[in-house]
């Protein structure tokens, strides 16, 4: 029996799932309907992140391996199981997911009036992939929870975005599933020589180098897209502008993370070789995604494309992290994929205070937003100033370490990514000045409303862990050390003993 004395991981991923089907039982007046079916997802997504607390308080932090395991047969003539377990590196991320999906929900109160049973649905859906995803040991469970989060996150975009919603999802799904395509050619590759897709048994399995640089292709395939690297990060902006609110949220806070996420699961323990080799040519990549899209936000006239962009910046601070090979550089890169999955989701739901009242998202509909809601304005200051990582907020310890850890590799690699969090300051100081400040020239500005008690209680728990996560960083920290270690160990081993195979 796991420590939570009962399948607490199949429970915090089939749950929403089963919220969703009892929404869809729902009968009655679309009003009635609606209302009843918002209530349902907020209760439902509540549980879940109840239920996840366990992992908080009884995940042993000296542990460097999967806790809270659940294993049953599936397809045992081809060596698949339903495999579950968390570690250090995974777990947060689960609680991630299911501390923004209630968010979300409570932020898309009012905003989304058409089809509401079938947007509340498609969330709890999302919800089930995402945790499922971070949670699987089976190759094949990994993939299906992995490509699971397309369809919801499609419908999303697609039914209750904007104007060029049907191009943006389209551009979306395309450009995430092409890529995962390669991935599966990989996973069966990988169980062909090793006959299991068990991701813990695959860890023991050695894979000749040679082997290992086209396996590391093809997940550099799914993953790049995923994070987005540049030049892959194309679909990111238009798929940010069309979505609505929520789903920039969810979009930006958790579904970027799965290639960060998928480099540390896999590339990194599976092919240390090829990690090794194509570390040169992913700091590039990463210093490029940096200084270039920081540079591309900075001309950005609308708010959601700014910070879209800012995302890709930041997502490369964790890709360089994640290749300097060192407990820091994986630590911070861990910490700051954490850190930007709440200062990101923040910040959108930021510009839907805003979208909510003007129904505009161009930088130069507002100014003095301030004078007229001081509230608001101190929230997105907050938030501002976390993604600029100023210390004592969420966005200074991870990216922090990631400059110290490759500075110890490499100084010009440090150089690139220090650059982009002064570029980060720039256009987001930028874009508050040009908002919260100066003198109201619209004057129908004039008549906003401040935030209201449901968009403050939206904000509370973000800005709490803005704030802890500035002021007590280690309390996280300590989440991901044993594991971090372990992978390092792991790496460093594998690296060596080539060596000396060579010798």
């Amino acid at each position: 029996m796991n420590a939570a004395g009962f399948p607490l991981l199949s429970l915090l991923t089939f749950l929403p799932l089963a919220g969703a089907v009892f929404i869809l039982t729902l009968k009655g007046e679309d009003k009635v309907v609606a209302d009843n079916a918002r209530w349902a997802a907020l209760w439902t997504s509540l549980i879940v992140f109840a239920l996840s607390l366990i992992l908080w308080f009884r995940f042993d932090k000296t542990d460097p391996g999967f806790q809270f395991v659940e294993r049953l047969d599936w397809l045992t003539d081809f060596g698949i199981t339903y495999h579950m377990g968390v570690d250090g590196i995974s777990v947060l991320f689960v609680l991630l997911s299911t501390l923004l999906t209630p968010i979300c929900v409570l932020a898309s109160w009012d905003a989304i009036q058409t089809r509401v049973r079938e947007y509340m649905v498609a969330f709890l859906v999302l919800e089930t992939m995402m945790v499922g995803m971070f949670a699987a040991l089976d190759f094949i469970v990994f993939y299906v929870f992995f490509e699971g989060v397309l369809i919801p996150m499609f419908l999303i975009i697609g039914v209750w975005g904007g104007k060029r919603r049907v191009y943006a999802s389209f551009k979306f799904f395309l450009y995430t599933l092409l890529g995962s395509v390669l991935m599966l050619l990989a996973i069966l590759l990988l169980w062909y020589r090793a006959g299991t897709t068990d991701i813990p048994a695959l860890f023991q399995h050695a894979i000749p180098p040679a082997v290992q640089t086209w396996i590391f292709l093809a997940f550099f395939a799914s993953f790049a897209v995923k994070v987005p690297m540049w030049p892959f990060h194309t679909w990111l902006p238009d798929a940010h502008v069309e979505a609505p609110t929520a789903g920039s949220v969810i979009l930006a806070g958790v579904l970027l993370k799965m290639g960060a996420y998928g480099f540390l699961r896999f590339s990194l323990p599976l092919l240390p070789h090829a990690s090794a080799d194509f570390a040169p040519a992913i700091y590039v990549l990463s210093i490029v995604a940096v200084v270039y899209t920081s540079l591309v936000a900075l001309a950005q006239e609308d708010m959601k494309k700014l910070i879209a962009y800012s995302s890709v910046a930041h997502m490369g601070i964790v890709t360089l992290g994640i290749f300097t090979f060192n407990v820091q550089g994986l630590s911070g890169a861990l910490f700051t994929m954490l850190s930007h999955g709440v200062v990101s989701g923040a910040l959108f739901l930021c510009v839907g205070v805003l979208y909510d009242r003007v129904h505009s998202r161009e930088i130069a509909r507002y100014g003095g937003v301030a004078k007229i809601m001081p509230s608001y304005a101190l929230v997105f200051m907050l938030f501002t100033m976390a993604s600029v990582a100023l210390p004592g907020l969420a966005g200074f310890p991870g990216e922090l370490l990631v400059i110290v850890a490759a500075w110890k590799g490499n100084p010009t690699v440090a150089f690139g990514a220090a650059l982009g969090m002064i570029l980060g300051a720039a256009y987001m100081l930028y874009l508050y000045k040009r908002v919260a400040f100066g003198r109201i020239t619209k004057d129908d500005l004039r008549g906003l409303l401040d935030m209201s008690p449901r968009e403050h209680l939206v904000f509370a728990p973000l800005i709490l862990l803005a704030i802890w996560m500035g002021v007590s960083p280690q309390t996280f920290l300590s989440f991901f050390e044993a594991s971090v270690t372990a992978l390092v160990v792991r790496h460093e081993a594998a690296l060596g003993a080539a060596r000396l195979a060579g010798m």
